[in-house]
């Protein structure tokens, strides 16, 4: 059975950092695609990164290009989000998801097949 468990968040101000974890149990992180969304109140779910099978080619949503860094550590069967810079429309509930298939289309939520609980962002001005 695969879980996905993030930890990490927390609060920050505005232009400080934080770094979230994805710990995954149950199957070897290298067959997963592993994505990061985030959703704030009132709002859909919304794409922030993502990287490939193998810890391979990364995607970043523009609003957090060159702000978050995403990695990962198959020995830990773990993922990361570093995140820089922080605004506060980087607030919301951030949630780690794994897909094994290699044809998903990253960026697009239904795509995926297991996620985590959530953890909750909050950056102040």
């Amino acid at each position: 059975q695969v879980q996905l468990v993030e930890s990490g968040g927390g609060s920050a101000q505005a232009g400080g950092s934080l770094r979230l974890s994805c710990a995954v149990s149950g199957r070897a992180l290298s067959s997963f695609a592993m994505g990061w969304f985030r959703q704030a109140p009132g709002k859909e779910r919304e794409f922030v990164v993502a990287i490939s099978r193998g810890l391979g080619t990364t995607h970043y949503a523009d609003s957090v290009k060159g702000r978050f860094i995403i990695s990962g550590d198959n020995a830990k069967n773990a993922v990361y989000l570093q995140m820089n810079s922080l605004k506060p429309e980087d607030a919301a509930v951030y949630y780690c998801a794994a897909v094994g298939r290699i044809s998903a289309r990253l960026g697009q939520a239904n795509e995926y097949d297991y996620w985590g609980q959530g953890t909750q962002v909050t950056v102040s001005s």
